[in-house]
């Protein structure tokens, strides 16, 4: 072999090593830096006080152990940090899985200007405030909300959340919800002539079973979530009927069928006794507000599973806000001032009847980060405090259909936060929340 030759390939085999040197070396150095990353990701948090929401309990001393996004251990005692690991120290507080609120609308707020600002707000307007409302509802403890009702621009919040492009809790969204002609979730009630136009199932307008077919696919493909109806009329519509039913049931079996196809729960809007009777025989998964529920639907709800999600902090809000001079338009203070006051009293009811209950508030039509307040008005009429926040952790998961969330166990998400005080003494230390964590990301500390 020539010299050249030679030196060419004694040169060629050095590469090579060189190569596979630097090879083994670049792979070492990067499984010692995702083994780095993922002990740092280790988090022990050591509770004073930890409820356990399955089984209704507080324990004492006890430590969370988190990897990433996940609960990976559940330990008695306070276990001793380890090289790379983290130590939040909760020992002074309660915690708890963060809380499910099962009826908001991040949209929107209360207030004497609301019914303007659909004129004079662009989409854009909408969002913006929906993304401050939405912090707020984190940073007050409230870790996954189920938003039923608002223009679409609750599904881009959702999405915005998700990618990490704003802070919020996790959003389940309805989109827009479903009405009939003149029903509560209307777009165009009380409009002049030549702006009411005539919606349809596109906007949410459902009119016969045709249209409820068409209504729920188009929720599929503007990406809700879940679907919610109207079953009646509702108090802050401009329409007259607060209560009366304004589905056929019919048109809510085709909803409801529909909606399975897609994989999508059903929650129905009802203060009515026949609305709900026809949601419930209708197939949906929860009455919302159920103000005039009657002995008949309990029993109907108690026999198919359905839930009753009460809103009582929106009921006593509305009324309130109905005295208020100018508040309200007349047509709808006139219905705030009856129905608002029913739902603590149809609530006791119910949940002294064995009706399955899930928490949630209907936030927007009282002011965001006040939703613990439902739990004053749920203990109030003789719910134990651990019982509501059970309604507001894994009865809630459940109606959701998500596992992965609603309470502190290994594999379940890391959304966990701690309150000042101690909520069986004190159901006012549920105002007082001092740690969030969402996915295992501390928002709050």
């Amino acid at each position: 072999m020539p010299g050249n030759c030679r030196v060419f390939f004694v040169q060629r085999r050095m590469v090579n090593l060189l190569q596979i040197l630097f090879m083994r070396t670049y792979f070492l150095a990067a499984i010692l830096l995702l083994s780095n990353s993922i002990i740092a990701q280790r988090t022990l948090i050591h509770c004073g006080q930890l409820i356990d929401v399955k089984n209704s309990t507080q324990l004492p001393a006890m430590t969370i152990v988190v990897e990433g996004n996940k609960i990976v251990e559940v330990q008695k005692g306070y276990t001793t940090a380890t090289v790379g690991s983290t130590v939040i120290d909760l020992k002074k507080l309660t915690v708890m899985p963060g809380l499910i609120d099962m009826h908001v609308h991040l949209e929107s707020e209360t207030g004497p200007a609301s019914y303007l600002n659909g004129f004079t707000y662009n989409p854009a307007d909408f969002a913006f405030q929906s993304v401050v409302f939405a912090e707020k509802t984190l940073m007050s403890g409230f870790t996954a909300v189920r938003d039923l009702g608002g223009t679409n621009v609750n599904i881009a919040l959702r999405n915005a959340i998700n990618k990490g492009w704003v802070v919020g809790p996790r959003v389940y969204t309805a989109g827009k919800s479903l009405a009939s002609t003149g029903g509560h979730a209307d777009p165009t009630n009380n409009y002049r002539k030549d702006l009411m136009g005539d919606p349809g199932p596109r906007e949410g307008v459902v009119n016969s079973v045709e249209d409820a077919a068409k209504a729920v696919r188009q929720r599929y493909k503007d990406g809700a979530d879940l679907i919610k109806i109207t079953a009646t009329g509702g108090v802050l519509s401009m329409a007259k009927d607060g209560s009366g039913a304004q589905f056929s049931i019919e048109e809510i079996k085709a909803i409801v069928q529909t909606a399975n196809d897609y994989g999508f729960r059903v929650a129905a809007h009802a203060h009515g006794a026949e609305g709900m009777k026809r949601a419930v025989l209708g197939g949906v998964h929860s009455i919302e507000h159920g103000s005039y529920m009657t002995e008949e639907v309990m029993e109907l709800m108690k026999e198919r599973g359905t839930y009753l999600v009460p809103t009582i902090v929106a009921g006593k809000s509305t009324a309130d806000s109905a005295k208020k001079p100018g508040y309200y338009p007349d047509i709808v203070k006139a219905k705030a001032l009856v129905i608002g006051n029913f739902i603590q009293g149809t609530f006791a009811k119910a949940y002294k009847k064995g009706v399955k209950i899930a928490f949630g508030t209907d936030a927007g039509v009282y002011a965001h980060g006040k939703n613990w307040m439902e739990f004053q008005y749920m203990t109030e009429v003789g719910m134990p405090i651990l019982e509501a926040i059970k309604c507001a952790t894994v009865n809630a998961a459940d109606l959701l259909g998500d596992d992965s969330i609603g309470s502190i166990e290994k594999g379940k998400m890391a959304d966990i936060i701690a309150v000042d005080g101690n909520p069986q003494q004190d159901v006012s230390s549920m105002s007082r929340v001092q740690f969030v964590m969402k996915g295992g990301k501390v928002f709050k500390q």
